[in-house]
């Protein structure tokens, strides 16, 4: 059974090169690139060999953790269908141990896994030179490469099993959000770092940290042991991790062999879009279809286009007053995350019509607030994730990151959580779909000032604490900062908490009069 299963492996990934002309030449072209990124990676590994033992360590254990979390996150955004998934010898009544233990060792005959084993031997080859053991090494490369290949199975299995009909194109669009939002902050703070000749401490923090997680453990085994640091616990965690995968696989496949494959609802599914993403429920439904207005709808495409500039406005006449540049950039900032939490406060006002389907069905509040909110955050979160780091990038001093940071919480959340309240409680006329986002219709009172004029003004006063607390940790004041950073999430999703309950609170009684509103504008 098991040279079977490994023959069918190899065949397949064969296979990979038959087919038209068009599809073998991107094959190949796809290999060829690989190949020269791997060689480029070996050599660059290589040349290590003359460097520090903490670089060394640096490296590893950073691009190690990188690749094993990219392991794990591949195969739950990407819509490629698992070659070796178990139902597929459900069958052959084959015993659900073996055929556990087989398709487990046919993972290691993949291109991305060959790829690593390549430069995981390098990296041995490099520590080798460093007087570490040989045996250390080729074990740690070992407990690497088996840590991806089991990761790789049960994430596949997992995505088999609860995510085969949620994946499309739109949540590899959120994947490549979060990658944003981890990536540019992270670059961003690698290059703050003060290179010179040496790892910057903060990084060293970074790679002891990961030495301790399953991610980072397996790579910085070697490091560990010629560093003085804890090899051992590091090898402990290394194993305790392929233990817990092992037995996280050999229940993925034991349920994929009892389980009923879910039916494929092929092409009519992929043209749903964010409905094809978002959860089969109320709240769910409200989100995607609040997520196809936010991304096709010009009025709101302008409102979100309006923010950079009013936040890039702040900047001028405060260089022109003498304010200096350093506290100029991080201005900008704040102000982002002051309108992006105003935002929806008159969202129920540009649903126009569409309100009635959520009240004649009977949907609850809480679902209403939490779907419309859905759109913001995820264009906020990482637009913020991104500012914030660039913004204390700047100004210079690090420091004021936790600040920054805790400050941008508080505006942004209590604004939303004011927002859910305030599109329910003043709604006021906007411009309908299909005109003019510029063409505003007259209104006869100022319920539209009073809408936006109180969101902002209650946002600046729920998140006056952490706007002082930012203050005193621009005057250098480092417990000031963490105190903004913990006061800043702490009011703002309390606020945000509170709003959303109110909101649906709102919601619910006021059903028919946002629905004679909805009509009457």
């Amino acid at each position: 059974m098991a040279a079977h299963i490994l023959r069918l492996r190899l065949a397949l990934l064969v296979g990979t090169f038959r087919g038209h002309a068009g599809h073998v030449v991107r094959v190949v072209s796809a290999l060829l690139i690989l190949a020269a990124a791997t060689v480029a990676a070996c050599w660059a590994l290589l040349t290590l060999k003359d460097a520090s033992t903490e670089e060394v360590l640096a490296v590893t254990v950073l691009g190690g953790s990188a690749v094993t979390l990219g392991f794990a996150l591949a195969p739950l955004f990407g819509s490629v269908e698992d070659p070796l998934d178990p139902r597929r010898f459900a069958l052959f009544g084959l015993p659900r141990g073996s055929l556990a233990l087989v398709l487990a060792v046919a993972g290691f005959l993949s291109v991305p896994i060959l790829v690593l084993l390549a430069v995981a031997v390098c990296s041995a080859i490099v520590w080798a030179d460093h007087g570490v053991p040989v045996i250390v090494g080729i074990l740690s490369v070992l407990l690497g490469v088996l840590t991806c290949v089991l990761l790789a199975r049960v994430c596949m299995a997992l995505a088999s099993l609860f995510l085969r009909d949620r994946r499309s194109r739109e949540l590899s669009g959120v994947f490549v959000l979060v990658v944003l939002v981890v990536v540019v902050p992270v670059g961003v703070f690698l290059a703050s770092l003060e290179w010179q000749g040496s790892v910057p401490p903060q990084l060293l923090e970074a790679v002891d940290w990961l030495a301790l997680t399953p991610l980072g453990a397996a790579w910085a085994l070697p490091g560990m042991l010629i560093t003085g640091g804890d090899a051992w616990l590091s090898a402990l965690i290394a194993v305790g991790t392929i233990v817990l995968l092992a037995m996280l696989w050999v229940w993925a496949v034991n349920r994929l062999l009892t389980t009923t494959e879910r039916p494929g609802t092929g092409r009519e599914r992929g043209g749903l879009g964010w409905f094809g993403v978002a959860p089969g429920t109320p709240g769910g439904a409200i989100a995607a279809r609040s997520l196809v207005y936010w991304f096709g709808d010009r009025r709101y495409v302008v409102n979100g286009l309006v923010i950079p500039f009013a936040a890039a406005i702040t900047v001028v006449p405060l260089l022109i007053a003498g304010v200096p540049p350093e506290l100029v950039a991080l201005v900008p900032v704040p102000f982002a995350a002051l309108f992006l939490g105003w935002l929806p406060h008159d969202d129920v006002a540009y649903d126009s019509t569409a309100v009635w389907m959520h009240i004649a069905s009977g949907v609850r509040g809480v679902s209403d607030r939490i779907g419309r909110l859905v759109p913001v955050l995820l264009v906020g979160v990482p637009l913020l994730a991104v500012a914030i780091p660039v913004a204390t990038l700047l100004h210079g001093r690090w420091a004021v990151l936790p600040a920054l940071t805790g400050v941008c919480a508080a505006l942004f959340l209590s604004g939303l959580g004011l927002s859910s309240i305030s599109s329910v409680v003043a709604p006021y006329a906007v411009s309908r779909p299909g005109e003019s986002p510029f063409q505003q219709p007259q209104r006869t009172g100022a319920n539209g000032a009073i809408a936006q004029g109180s969101v902002m003004a209650g946002a600046l006063v729920v998140s006056a604490p952490v706007l002082w607390c930012g203050w005193l940790a621009l005057q250098g004041d480092t417990d000031a900062a963490d105190t903004a950073l913990w006061a800043g999430l702490a009011i703002g999703l309390g606020v945000l908490v509170v709003g959303i309950g109110v909101g649906a609170i709102v919601f619910e009684r006021r059903g028919g009069r946002l629905m004679e509103f909805a009509e009457s504008t």
